[in-house]
């Protein structure tokens, strides 16, 4: 399958399924992927936040991108995550992910810091939109959730290039209201976050990759394309179920998306250390807001993803 067009997009961070023993559980992740086939998630994002990129070294996340991109077998695509602060770096490692297997590669705009002595943050993307083998989707996801790392005109500027596929809101979602007005009209504009899925659809959201499309892609999808119908009231009645998920999502990091696949009969296993899994008390708060948001049955049993 190449890469949709159409929208609305949905695309999550994969959970790396790990072992007691700490290793990576390549053939979980391969069921997973198979299984998440199935649903209305349009795509992978393999080494992200939420895919525990920092608890994983190089030949791991290429190995875990040759697997899902194996295991999905045309049926979606997947985005190779990049973190690095140098832009020959960058363009090294879209490189070797392209030759993986990975469709796109989403690269993490670097962080503002002191601007005396740095090349403008223009002169890094042309680098890299230029010599990335795969299109680009550009992220703004700061340290610091309410920091900026870029400016309008600076969006503006990245955007243009050629090669830039999408570009991922922040959770500034005050500063980001102003940011559409300098997306290039060629590159998607994405939300990043399952509680901004409705703010973000009504400041011109096509799309999203987030944590909370691990348990409900279909409704990720269906908010978006709500807010695309300017069916409001259609977007904030779904809203409103999932911000309890949501906001367990962003409580309690990682542990809540293993915890969730789990519940929902996928592999998501446990965190890789130091990260430790949730308490029993905190298992069942999961549970219960996967009811309330309707992905659970009441019994506890998955409810259709349609």
């Amino acid at each position: 399958m190449s890469v949709p067009t159409a929208d609305p997009i949905i695309v999550a961070p994969t959970n790396m399924p790990f072992r007691d023993d700490d290793s990576l559980d390549l053939d979980a992740l391969a069921r997973n992927v198979d299984k998440f086939c199935d649903t209305a998630l349009s795509g992978f994002v393999v080494g992200s936040y939420g895919g525990e990129e920092f608890h994983m070294g190089e030949p791991e996340k290429v190995s875990a991108i040759k697997t899902v991109v194996d295991a999905h077998a045309g049926r979606r695509f997947v985005i190779a995550g990049i973190d690095a602060l140098s832009p020959t770096e960058a363009v090294r490692l879209s490189n070797i992910y392209a030759e993986a297997g990975a469709d796109l590669v989403r690269v993490r705009i670097p962080p503002a810091g002191v601007k005396a002595n740095v090349a403008p943050i223009q002169d890094y993307f042309e680098q890299v939109t230029k010599d990335s083998p795969i299109p680009v989707v550009v992220i703004h996801q700061p340290k610091t959730a309410m920091s900026v790392d870029v400016t309008p005109e600076e969006l503006r500027d990245i955007t243009s290039f050629d090669n830039v596929f999408a570009y991922i809101m922040s959770l500034n979602y005050r500063y980001e209201c102003r940011m559409p007005a300098f997306v290039a009209d060629n590159v998607k504009f994405w939300t990043c976050n399952g509680t901004l899925l409705m703010p973000g659809g009504m400041i011109g959201a096509v799309g999203a990759c987030l944590l909370f499309g691990n348990w409900g892609p279909h409704m990720a999808r269906d908010i978006i394309q709500a807010c695309l119908d300017g069916h409001y009231a259609e977007a904030r009645e779904i809203q409103e179920r999932i911000n309890h998920m949501d906001f367990l999502g962003m409580s309690w990091g990682v542990a809540v998306q293993k915890t969730g696949l789990n519940l929902l009969g996928y592999e998501g296993t446990i965190p890789r250390r130091p990260n430790l899994p949730l308490s029993d008390a905190q298992v069942a708060e999961v549970k219960e807001a996967l009811i309330e948001a309707r992905i659970l049955n009441e019994d506890g049993t998955p409810a259709p993803q349609i």
